[in-house]
Formats: structure tokens, C-alpha cells, sequence
């Protein structure tokens, strides 16, 4: 069973002490699924630290600034690490997917477990989408959920009867599908993964329609040449995307269209890190590297508008990045493990939530008020927060 345990306070007790480590290297950015129950591993000015108090106990979670923990939502440690996570379209639930195969849904408010979905292989689960909500919908597409697999299936289930309505085996070459996005009309979805391809689905007859790709001539980058990470179309054209992966490149997409029209040049992605502001068109970037890990992008010309300064005491190497309503933006990773809220116009630190078990691997809000609900997912636990007025 899942539990809700109640939420810190959010201050520290006891003084800090450090305690070096054997270095080692960084995790990996393809190594998403960190060991349960190890120390808070910081690396601080070159060394590894742990955060603990004068006895030796180890500190839990805490937050600064302007954010506050509603709930965290506790998984059972058998069903591994949260790897991903996605509001529905009105907020009121959140799918969870955990490294052990299992798609859990929870009341957005009370954090409470009302489906559990699972399959026989067990893979990890890479990310999950809600079904759009749109006025026209028609019945037979209410209470479904999309969910992609690192053993290469998407997964449509019906999340209130528990049943699999569709298995697909995408047969990419490296297995693995890492992600995967609904256009605005909620007509098409495309899905990424380990090989570049991008594969192009009728939401309708699930059937795909289009594959995706670079050219074969080297010469010209108008396509992924490695795994990609993150896929998201943009928030008022039903046909154009974005994607981006480990080829330093986001590529900008036509799903009518084998190749891409135009690509900018710098992103490291390695998680859900990609977001497109619906009201300026503003891309924001997260980048799995200690140098300048977030960036602002604009959609049009695809020239860089800014670099967002890191934290100076807690930076992080980014997984995940997102708008957070119109006056914030958010990210989380590893290396610091931390969530962070950024102020759209100073890009100071309004709100962190910092020595979490492990990185923040999955992120989203509920897009429901000025300051939404964020979800921020660390090993086994879910942490729902919110920005509170200064």
C-alpha cells in the first residue's frame, strides 16, 4: 500500500556536519534508477558530503523561501524509484511510474491511491500521459492513460477498470521508449526513445502514421543522430513539436513532415526537460551538465534569449524543467538533489526543496491557478508543493 506521511517542517534541526566520502564518478545520465535508501550525496566544492546532524542521524527534506510541502505521497520500496510524473488535465489526479513496471493514480489532493496498473514484464515505466480533455470528447476515451516503457511498449489503459485496452511493441532497435506527448487537439501523440526515430500515432486508430528522422547525409543536422529524451508540441499548433536528447541539438518537427525545419544547438537533455510557454512561445531547456544547465529559448528564430544563472550553493544537473504558470519556472535534478523555483523576471531562487533522498527525476504542475500544485518525484516518494506569497 502507498501512504501519505506527513510533511516535514520546513526548517533544519541540529547543526550540520560534513563527512567526506571517496569520490567517485557522477551518475550517469542513461542511469536513472539510483540505489534505494543511500545517504543524500552532495558534492560540494569538489568533495562529496552528506548532510547529517551532530549525532550522525541523517537530516530529512527540508525547504526555503517561498514553497511549501502539501503532501508527500510514499511508495511501497518494491515498486523501486518514481520515474515519472503527470497531472490530469484538470488536476485532480496524478499518474505516478515506477521503475518496477507499475502505473500508480492518485488523488491530486489527498494524495490518496485509487488505481494501481500493472503489467507482466515489470520494465520501468518512462512517462505517462492523460488522455486530453476535450469538450467534444466521446465517452469510450474518458478515464484513459498512455504510458511508455523501457522495454520499448506503449501501454493505453483504462485506469478505473485496471484493464490494458492496447500493448504495442514500438520494435526500436535499442528497446527503450523514454517518452512520449499529445498534441492540443489530442488527435496525434508522438513518442521518442533510445534510437533517434520519432514515431508519428492517430490518437483514434492507434495505428502509426509517420516516422520521423534525419537525413542520411551527415552533413546536415535536421534530425536526432542519438537517444532522445523529451518530446512537446507546441501549446496552440496541433502539427509542430520539439524534441531533444543526447546529440546537444533540439530539433523543431512538422508531424506532416519526415524532417525537421530547424533545430538550435546546446541542450543536453536527459529527462522530461523540455517546455514551451503558451503565452510568449519561450522554450526552456534543462540540461544534464553543471554549466548553465537551464536556458530560455525563443520558438521562432530559435536563438537563445538567456542562460539562467545556477544556484550558487545549490546547483544541480538538470532532469527535468518546466513553466510554472506565468511568473516561474522550475527544475530538478541530481548532483544537489533538489527542486527549485526561479522567478521569471529576476531568475533568483524564490523556493527550493533541497536533501532529498536521490535527484528529481519527474516533474510537473496542475496548470489549475496562478501559482499551480507542483509535483516533484525523489527515489520513492512524491512530493506535492506549492509557492506561497512572500
Amino acid at each position: 500500500m502507498s501512504a501519505v506521511r506527513a510533511a516535514p517542517a520546513p526548517v533544519r534541526s541540529g547543526r550540520v556536519s560534513e563527512i567526506v566520502l571517496p569520490s567517485g564518478d557522477l551518475e550517469a545520465p542513461h542511469q536513472r534508477q539510483p540505489a534505494i535508501g543511500g545517504p543524500d550525496i552532495r558534492t560540494i566544492g569538489g568533495r562529496s558530503t552528506s548532510m547529517t546532524t551532530d549525532d550522525g542521524k541523517l537530516l530529512d527534506e527540508f525547504t526555503e523561501g517561498n514553497i511549501r510541502i502539501l503532501n508527500i505521497i510514499e511508495g511501497d520500496l518494491e515498486n523501486g524509484v518514481v520515474m515519472c510524473v503527470k497531472f490530469s488535465t484538470d488536476g485532480s489526479l496524478l499518474a505516478a511510474g515506477f521503475s518496477n513496471g507499475h502505473v500508480k493514480v492518485y488523488d491530486a489532493f489527498d494524495g490518496q491511491c485509487h488505481h494501481v496498473l500493472t503489467c507482466e514484464d515489470r520494465m520501468p515505466v518512462t512517462s505517462v500521459r492523460f488522455f486530453p480533455s476535450l469538450h467534444n470528447q466521446t465517452p469510450e476515451k474518458n478515464h484513459i492513460l498512455l504510458a511508455t516503457y523501457a522495454s520499448g511498449h506503449v501501454r493505453i489503459w483504462h485506469y478505473t477498470s485496471g484493464k490494458c485496452l492496447l500493448s504495442k511493441n514500438e520494435m526500436r532497435r535499442r528497446n527503450d521508449t523514454s517518452s512520449l506527448a499529445f498534441n492540443i487537439s489530442g488527435d496525434k501523440f508522438v513518442t521518442v526513445g533510445a534510437d533517434p526515430e520519432i514515431f508519428v500515432y492517430d490518437s483514434e486508430t492507434k495505428k502509426r502514421i509517420n516516422v520521423l528522422e534525419a537525413t542520411n547525409c551527415m552533413d546536415k543536422m535536421d534530425g536526432h543522430r542519438f537517444r532522445v529524451f523529451s518530446v512537446q508540441f507546441h501549446p496552440n499548433d496541433p502539427n509542430v513539436f520539439i524534441s531533444g536528447g543526447w546529440d546537444n541539438t533540439v530539433q523543431f518537427w512538422d508531424v506532416r513532415s519526415r524532417h525537421a525545419f530547424r533545430k538550435l544547438y546546446g541542450p543536453h537533455i536527459c529527462g522530461d526537460s523540455l517546455d514551451i510557454d503558451p503565452v510568449h512561445y519561450h522554450i526552456l531547456t534543462g540540461s544534464w551538465r553543471t554549466d548553465t544547465p537551464l536556458q530560455i529559448w525563443d520558438f521562432g528564430t530559435g536563438e537563445k534569449i538567456k542562460d539562467v544563472p545556477q544556484d550558487r550553493l545549490f546547483g544541480s544537473m538538470l532532469y527535468c524543467a518546466q513553466w510554472v504558470g506565468k511568473e516561474t519556472l522550475a527544475c530538478g535534478g541530481s548532483m544537489q538533489n533538489m527542486a527549485r523555483l526561479i522567478d521569471r523576471g529576476t531568475l533568483n531562487t524564490v523556493g527550493q526543496l533541497a536533501n532529498l533522498p536521490n535527484g528529481v527525476y519527474a516533474m510537473d504542475n496542475d496548470r489549475q491557478d496562478p501559482r499551480p500544485v507542483i509535483a516533484a518525484a525523489a527515489s520513492n516518494k512524491v512530493y506535492l508543493l506549492k509557492q506561497v506569497p512572500k
